[in-house]
């Protein structure tokens, strides 16, 4: 089986079923299908095959779910690119990855035409019209217009050379810490990845799943993957820009499983009409991207306590690594849980040795989910993927620190690159976050280490305050010494009205200072 069998194989069964919702309009699976066919008909008609790179820089939209579901079907890569991309990094990510076809829309156009100019290796562009847009510029002689749905098509059959060892996607990593990477993920990695997840949560056929991520986003793709290969429906929202939009959606579709982030959780906690919309069908919430605090996880079970929330942790490398199963959460609130089904994990010390329970490393990931390498970049790529301890093979290294206590769950320290050491001792970002986010009146909060001539660095916390509150940095100074040791209280707190984030909503530290 190959990724794309999961949904063909799926609407072949259920092609009256509902497969999205989109602005209230719902789309069947046999509708989905037979515009993926057109897409993919158009694709092999203009020779893009097997194993060449298709980037979709689309809306969460339907086209954009059946370009990926073409894509594959015609043995081809695709490269899912945030909206939010601009033109340079576009342009970086079709010449870095040496793709045949664009597919994105006018509205796009501003970004994605300079970017085609630039990359002149791209073959064709598909440009998805809106009726009274143009864009803003002369279109490029390779824009071709975006396939219609032909009702009277009949399926073809899939690419039979691929196998589950071919390159089904490559999704560029944020680029913080420099140039973006692309990340290769074959069929079998994410056939296993989708497998694992939604195994343990326990997705249903009847699920309405609400997906408010950016599809470019692989926690955002998958909700659609892991829905499209069990029948599910998908509540797909361009973003979560309006929460109110939102919930009204979600109240309206009886929707049963939420995946957010913490800045996502944050704008709903802080709603003051949430009571107002019935969320009473929901029975599944999860988190990742990165922590919830211990209050934050609080706040979500009081508003929904008919819900299940589960706490995970993964990385675009090998998709998800752990969750906490709910029945933990009031036991170990701050865990990111155990390993999830088919893989195994543990922490290693700067010498790569394996760590005890109750020990703090580096964690590390072994399965058949864990990425193939970096596009183009095998100096990197030996950095992440290390030989295991079964010759061979190869073993992914997170870059993350956490610690274990003695039943072996799992907790989030830090990036390595983001371990503060001040006064000789080594700081946890996220451990002083936790404490502040535990002072009433802070809605998010960010932690670095700065250069201190004394100390070597030294803690600073920018803080966001809740509407109506004004803290002062002597408050929330006092509030951490109070909490924690004395090396890990902030020295300098500055009051900012918003963090900087990344494309997919992470809080992004680079830059702060």
């Amino acid at each position: 089986m190959l990724l794309h069998d999961t949904f063909f194989d799926t609407a072949a069964r259920c092609r009256s079923n509902r497969a999205v919702i989109r602005e209230g309009v719902s789309t069947t699976y046999a509708t989905i299908a037979a515009l993926a066919e057109s897409i993919a008909a158009d694709l092999r008609a203009r020779g893009v095959g097997r194993g060449e790179r298709v980037a979709l820089f689309l809306d969460n939209s339907i086209e954009m779910v059946a370009s990926i579901y073409a894509v594959l079907k015609v043995g081809a890569v695709f490269m899912p690119v945030n909206t939010l991309t601009k033109a340079d990094k576009l342009a970086y990510i079709l010449n870095d990855s040496g793709a045949a076809a664009l597919l994105t829309q006018v509205d796009l156009a501003e970004a994605a035409r300079p970017a085609l100019r630039n990359s002149p290796g791209v073959r064709h562009c598909w440009m998805l019209a809106v009726p009274g847009k143009t864009g803003t510029s002369v279109p490029d002689p390779r824009e071709l217009p975006f396939p219609a749905v032909d009702a009277a098509a009949v399926p073809s059959p899939s690419h039979a050379e691929s196998i589950d060892q071919d390159l089904a996607a490559i999704i560029y990593t944020s680029g913080s810490t420099g140039d973006a990477k692309g990340v290769m993920l074959t069929h079998l990695n994410m056939l296993s990845a989708l497998r694992s997840v939604r195994g343990y949560l326990g997705l249903r056929a009847d699920d309405v799943v609400v997906c408010a991520l950016p599809l470019a986003f692989d926690y955002g793709l998958y909700q659609v993957l892991m829905a499209f290969s069990l029948g599910a429906t998908v509540l797909l929202e361009r973003s979560f820009t309006f929460p109110v939009k939102v919930l009204a959606n979600m109240a309206r579709e009886r929707a049963t499983v939420f995946a957010g982030v913490p800045t996502m959780f944050t704008l709903l906690t802080g709603l003051s009409t949430l009571a107002e919309f019935d969320l009473s069908s929901l029975r599944l919430i999860t988190n990742t991207a990165a922590a919830l605090s211990e209050t934050q996880i609080r706040q979500i079970r009081a508003l929904f306590p008919q819900a299940q929330l589960f706490s995970m942790y993964g990385l675009t490398e090998c998709k998800r690594v752990s969750y906490l199963p709910p029945e933990q959460l009031d036991v170990r609130p701050t865990s990111v849980g155990r390993g999830m089904p088919n893989e195994e994990v543990w922490l290693v010390d700067e010498t790569g040795r394996r760590l005890p329970n109750g020990s703090v490393g580096e964690l590390v990931i072994r399965g058949s989910h864990v990425m193939r390498g970096y596009w183009g970049k095998p100096e990197q790529t030996a950095l992440r993927l290390r030989p295991g301890p079964i010759p061979g093979e190869m073993l992914l290294h997170s870059g993350d620190i956490f610690r274990t206590d003695a039943e072996g769950w799992l907790y989030f320290v830090g990036r390595k690159d983001d371990i503060i050491k001040s006064r000789g001792e080594k700081v946890s970002p996220r451990e002083v976050e936790n404490v502040l986010h535990a002072l009433d009146g802070v809605l998010e909060t960010a932690v670095i280490g700065v250069d201190d001539p004394l100390l070597g660095q030294a803690v600073k916390a920018f803080v966001v305050c809740k509407p109506g509150y004004a803290l002062t940095e002597r408050e929330v100074i006092k509030h951490c010494l109070a909490r924690i040791e004395n090396f890990m209280a902030p020295k300098y707190v500055e009051f900012v009205a918003t963090l900087p984030r990344t494309d997919t909503g992470k809080i992004k530290k680079t830059g702060l200072g």
